[in-house]
């Protein structure tokens, strides 16, 4: 799958849409925590990539380690740190989604 260092397909992309979470907000200054922030983020997050499958765009999810080199340069603010990038764009030309298959029940349980 190419899961190594080497990732050409983010210089490659059009796009790369790189998603926030909020941790807290700030008002009148005073921190104001926001609740079931990673569930909501991931939720709106697969409502996106569902509808730009449906729009005939390719992507990819990507949760590079560490992250915070996106809040850095992007300038945001304290309280929003990186959750997830996505590169998307049009697939090209014979780009092909490889198959893979779950393990039968019997090779993964210890059946003694």
């Amino acid at each position: 799958f190419g899961t190594d260092w080497r990732k050409p397909f983010l210089e490659r992309a059009p796009y790369l849409i790189v998603v926030f979470k909020k941790q807290y907000d700030i008002v009148d200054g005073v921190k104001k925590k926001n609740y079931y922030v990673n569930e909501s983020v991931g939720i709106a997050c697969g409502l996106l990539l569902s509808a730009l499958h449906i729009a005939g765009l390719a992507t990819l999810t990507l949760t590079p380690s560490p992250m915070g080199f996106l809040s850095k340069i992007l300038n945001r603010p304290k309280n929003e740190s990186a959750f997830l990038l996505i590169p998307t764009g049009y697939p090209k030309d014979g780009a092909q989604v490889p198959t893979i298959t779950k393990k039968e029940f019997k090779e993964i349980c210890n059946q003694s």
